[in-house]
């Protein structure tokens, strides 16, 4: 009702029809109005200044709670932190002593360490001398071996000086495989040719030639030879120096009647044997079917070891019957050795019944004086003879056999 009348009393003042004992009236009821705003503005006032208090004081209490229980948290922090110091010291103290401990242990390691790889350095630099010692004489060696290389060569460049190396190969290895007698050097044919070796061969009168000179030059040529023109060269020298030589050998030393069938061609090096079998492979055959045989160092050795097995086997059937002769004769002589130890064996066992019967009698006369010895003089049953005395164990004559046998 109050909120109507004042919304009417403001629209009338706004519109200006209000008397002026209205307005008088409406201003004191503003007056009035402001006046119980003010007072109930106070009471308002006062009691939130009091509530505010109780809530300060509210406060207040708390936070007195709070400051002691932070108090005692302080004071317990307080505890653990001189713990802690404490325990930290303890253990800095430990820490600083293992620190102390390790490294003088580690000084310790590293010394040792230190003479062992002293020790070691000095060992290897001996040892590095020692191998110094030994590379500088195999360089000395290397060098001798080189200089005896380039004789070699030098060798090998003169036909003269190469044949002589060829024939002193191919003469080492025939004397070290045959006898004496087996082999000769030089030899002359009957037609006036001289082969380097020829080999007797058990049963047959015709020895086996061997020649020693090979045709080297176009085979050092063949090797030396860089382009395809110089290496075709070269392989036409080595057709044309293989096929004469082996033309030489078949005129001069396969003699009908007189030398074996074959002839034997010796190249003394394993190398240039390897390119001849590799590269002219139709010449090697062609050289056989004119029945002459192409061979190694180690070829040769083989067929010399083949021939002292032959001449070997030769010289035990030559000696057989000899062998024959000498078994006979021990035979009878183990014969007459049997009838010698006959004859002794019969000497023994007479000796073996001679010393039974003497024993026998022996037993008895000591009977006849053991009888007198008790004064038995009456007739006695007739003494049954003794056991005759056992020789020892191993000895010469069965006496205890004869004995029960007589």
């Amino acid at each position: 009702m109050a909120p109507n009348i004042v919304s009417v009393f403001f629209d009338r003042l706004l519109q200006g029809q209000l008397s002026t004992a209205e307005t008088l009236a409406l201003a004191f009821g503003v007056v009035c109005l402001l006046l119980i705003v003010a007072v109930l503005r106070g009471s308002g006032a006062r009691r939130g200044l009091a509530e505010e208090a109780a809530a300060a004081a509210e406060r207040q209490r708390e936070l007195d709670d709070k400051v002691a229980l932070l108090l005692q948290a302080q004071a317990q922090m307080s505890g653990r932190v001189s713990q802690i110091g404490e325990s930290f010291d303890s253990r800095q103290t430990h820490l600083a002593r293992l620190l102390a401990e390790r490294i003088d242990s580690l000084n310790a390691r590293l010394g040792d360490g230190l003479k062992e790889n002293a020790t070691s350095t000095l060992e290897n630099l001996a040892k590095l001398n020692e191998r110094l010692a030994l590379i500088d004489q195999a360089q000395k060696n290397l060098n001798t071996l080189t200089s005896e290389v380039l004789t070699l060569k030098d060798i090998l460049a003169n036909k003269q000086s190469r044949g002589a190396f060829g024939q002193g190969r191919m003469e080492a290895i025939v004397k070290d495989g045959l006898p004496n007698g087996a082999f000769e050097f030089q030899a002359t044919l009957s037609n006036r040719s001289r082969p380097d070796c020829t080999i007797k061969l058990p049963g047959d009168r015709r020895p086996l030639v061997v020649d020693a000179k090979f045709p080297l030059e176009g085979f050092a040529a063949f090797r030396e030879a860089r382009s395809d023109e110089d290496r075709k060269a070269a392989s036409s020298r080595v057709r044309t120096d293989m096929q004469n030589h082996v033309k030489d050998i078949a005129s001069k030393y396969l003699i009908p009647g007189e030398t074996q069938d074959i002839a034997i061609l010796f190249v003394p090096s394993e190398s240039i044997y390897a390119d001849l079998m590799e590269h002219f492979d139709d010449l090697v055959q062609k050289a056989h079917r004119a029945r002459i045989l192409v061979v190694s160092p180690s070829l040769l050795t083989m067929a010399i070891q083949v021939m002292q097995a032959i001449v070997r086997d030769s010289q035990m059937r030559e000696a057989a019957h000899l062998i024959q002769d000498e078994v006979r004769k021990i035979l009878d002589d183990v014969s007459r050795l049997r009838d010698r130890v006959g004859k002794l064996e019969t000497h023994f066992r007479q000796a073996n019944e001679d010393v039974a019967a003497i024993i026998v009698s022996a037993d008895k006369v000591v009977k006849r004086g053991d009888k007198i010895e008790a004064m038995e003089f009456g007739e006695a049953p007739p003494a049954v003879p003794a056991p005759p005395v056992r020789p020892s164990e191993g000895g010469l004559f069965p006496l205890d056999q004869l004995a029960g046998s007589r």
